[in-house]
């Protein structure tokens, strides 16, 4: 049974692209960008269920008519929003010879058009970028720690507990807030993991990375003097 992956062609597309336009031309561009998935085979279908890997997380696809459909677990938040059983699907992805099966490179909610697209870069949309506006919710941990603010716009901001509570009166709802660090991007939402606060963009704070607690005294790590010995049985 010969079973062709998804890689083991845009390998061979590659090869093919560097004797047709040199090799500079696809080393200077991003995996995720040089591929379409709209020339790949399409499948329509209808979502019978999610499949799951071994963590619970949604890997693919059984559609009604018994193909199963492989999307990367990177994917799984992506694919569960937008679609369900019971959608119509559009599909784009290389077909097995022998079997019913797709790796999927896209697939398309038929009724609501909306995307899930695998650049195989998971973080191909996480980058350093400056949010702004005004707190409408304060995010608490489990313990009911502060560690994050929602901003009227959507955004999701999080920071470091011990950060949140330097920061005091400025992390409450209607204050005016910019943070500026990592942000990740996707149908879901929008977060920025914090590096920098402040009220505005023009004054922000450096926010210190967390603190990682010294080991116990005498565990391996620990450079003092070691635990003096028991006492012998008597």
């Amino acid at each position: 049974m010969e079973i062709y992956t998804r890689s083991a062609a845009l390998g061979l597309l590659m090869l093919g692209g560097v004797a047709a336009g040199g090799i500079a031309a696809v080393a200077q561009t991003p995996p995720g960008e040089l591929f379409d998935p709209a020339q790949l085979p399409e499948t329509k279908g209808t979502v019978k269920q999610y499949t799951l890997a071994p963590r619970g997380d949604v890997d693919g696809l059984l559609l009604a008519d018994g193909t199963e459909v492989h999307f990367p677990p990177h994917l799984s938040a992506q694919i569960v929003f937008a679609v369900h059983p019971g959608d119509a699907v559009t599909i784009r992805g290389l077909k097995a010879r022998a079997l019913p099966l797709i790796d999927g490179a896209s697939i398309t909610n038929n009724a609501t058009h909306v995307t899930v697209v695998d650049t195989d870069r998971p973080d191909r949309e996480l980058a350093e970028a400056t949010v702004t506006g005004q707190i409408s919710n304060v995010l608490h941990g489990r313990r009911g720690e502060v560690n994050g603010v929602v901003l009227d716009n959507g955004a999701i901001v999080r920071m470091p507990p011990e950060q949140a509570v330097r920061l005091g009166d400025q992390l409450q709802v209607g204050r005016p807030l910019a943070a500026r660090g990592d942000r990740k991007s996707n149908v879901l939402g929008e977060v920025v993991d914090a590096q920098a606060v402040g009220a505005s963009p023009d004054q922000l704070i450096q926010i210190d990375a967390p603190r990682i607690p010294k080991p116990p005294r005498g565990g391996p790590d620990d450079r003092g003097s070691p635990p003096p010995p028991p006492p012998p049985r008597r």
